[in-house]
């Protein structure tokens, strides 16, 4: 037990979060030992955590979701835009939710029934999304005061010394990642994410379970647009850029394999607390931007390679215990004799 749980990402994620954290604290105490240094510890990664579950769940069906930045973008101006005309808290955060899973289902419809690769349909939507956010911005912004002290106090109150985000987070990485694990139509997200055809062939409804994912993900997109809102207590049209990048940074560097089939929310959970960390950490042991960056792009290259070799190492396996003759597709003659 222990040794598989020491060959797990999960803990290889774990150690290297535990090991910049001591590092940063060693030169600077507050990073983590006083009370502002452990609440930006949990606050930081919050809302990246939610995107880069609702990415996990989209990369595991072999697609990728870039438009998680622009949608949350439009629910964050939306939000504020829905408390300026009045509307309740109650019913701001659900319209709020609601409008994500709707800008899912956009990415859900296209690429499921248009047959384009997601990449190039959610790079559109990127775009289009983002569009929509700066003409109906403009040049103005929404800013605290147009917003009730009620909502605003989600993005800074704490439940027993622990962020209300850090909470929500760790409630969707939990629920997120029993229905993946335990539910039949979780599971299925793997099987086509391993081998589409073969899932198309076993009876499993691809099309279905993919435009899910797709409103998975644009639902906690919009929750995070939401949440963003609270957070932050300014919006404008650039809200979110970027993240779109990090979120699938995260669900890589979290053991998600990119081309689907394999990885967990957890995982994805910890690589984006490891990358919120991480941004937080170099700048107190005076590391450069670039440098910054650059560590990034180390981490995303290496958990790709590792995630290769690691197939490449578990095909070499089967192929050593016979385990490939037995699963290999039988010649056509015996088909036909059979």
């Amino acid at each position: 037990m222990i040794g598989r749980l020491l060959r797990r990402r999960e803990t290889s994620i774990a150690l290297a979060l535990v090991l910049v954290i001591v590092v940063a604290t060693a030169k600077n105490d507050s990073f983590l030992l006083s009370t502002d240094g452990f609440r930006d510890l949990l606050l930081a990664p919050s809302l990246l955590v939610l995107l880069a579950v609702g990415q996990a769940a989209v990369i595991i069906t072999r697609n990728v979701d870039l438009s998680v930045s622009s949608t949350l973008g439009l629910v964050a101006f939306a939000t504020g835009s829905m408390f300026v005309a009045g509307l309740p808290v109650p019913v701001v955060i659900v319209l709020g939710i609601g409008l994500g899973a709707v800008l899912g289902a956009v990415n859900g419809v296209l690429v499921t029934s248009a047959r384009v690769p997601s990449l190039v349909i959610t790079l559109g939507t990127l775009y289009a999304f983002r569009g929509i956010t700066v003409i109906w911005a403009g040049s103005d912004r929404i800013n605290a005061g147009d917003m009730p002290r009620s909502f605003l106090a989600l993005g800074t109150a704490r439940w027993g010394g622990i962020p209300v985000l850090a909470i929500v987070a760790l409630l969707v990485v939990v629920g997120v990642g029993v229905y993946l694990g335990y539910a039949r139509s979780g599971r299925e997200f793997y099987a086509i994410g391993s081998e589409p055809d073969a899932a198309l062939l076993s009876g499993l409804s691809v099309g279905r379970r993919v435009f899910f994912a797709f409103v998975l993900s644009g639902t906690l997109a919009g929750l995070a647009g939401v949440l963003f809102a609270a957070r932050y207590a300014t919006i404008a049209s650039n809200a979110g850029t970027g993240l779109e990048l990090q979120a699938v940074a995260a669900a890589v560097i979290g053991g998600v394999a990119i081309f689907g089939g394999s990885g967990t929310v957890a995982g994805a959970a910890l690589g984006a607390i490891l990358l919120a960390t991480i941004d937080r950490a170099l700048p107190i042991l005076g590391i450069p931007d670039f440098w910054q960056q650059a560590v990034v792009g180390v981490l995303i290259i290496g958990a790709i390679v590792l995630d290769r070799v690691l197939a490449l190492r578990t095909a070499r396996r089967l192929r050593s215990t016979g385990v490939a003759e037995i699963v290999r597709p039988l010649p056509p003659e015996r088909v036909i004799a059979s």
